[in-house]
């Protein structure tokens, strides 16, 4: 998600979910240059980061109240307008750079 000039990532490793009901981890890692947006590959293994890196969606956000506090006290609500994911992301709570969302 780009956000004042960067990147925000978040590592989701059993991949989003269609289903509502569905809660996924999601880790959040550290913030990208812009310029990063459209990288996918194999980071080597041992190398920081190290894995597969894949965009799953791409499309717009709407923050549905002040992202600067919602990083800062823990709860990010945002609406999706993805190709994949839709909707506002509601009931979120960000804990120790963790993202549980559903």
């Amino acid at each position: 998600m780009g956000w004042d000039g960067a990147l925000l990532s978040w590592a989701v490793p059993k991949g989003p979910s269609y289903d509502t009901h569905d809660k996924r981890l999601a880790v959040q890692v550290e913030d990208h240059p812009l310029e990063y947006r459209n990288f996918e590959g194999l980071i080597p293994k041992g190398e920081y980061g190290g894995g597969t890196v894949m965009l799953w969606d791409e499309g717009v956000w709407e923050p549905q109240a002040d992202v600067d506090a919602g990083l800062r006290e823990g709860s990010l609500k945002i609406l999706l307008k993805g190709r994949w994911l839709k909707g506002v992301c509601r009931n979120s709570n960000l804990l120790f750079g963790q993202l549980l969302y559903s």
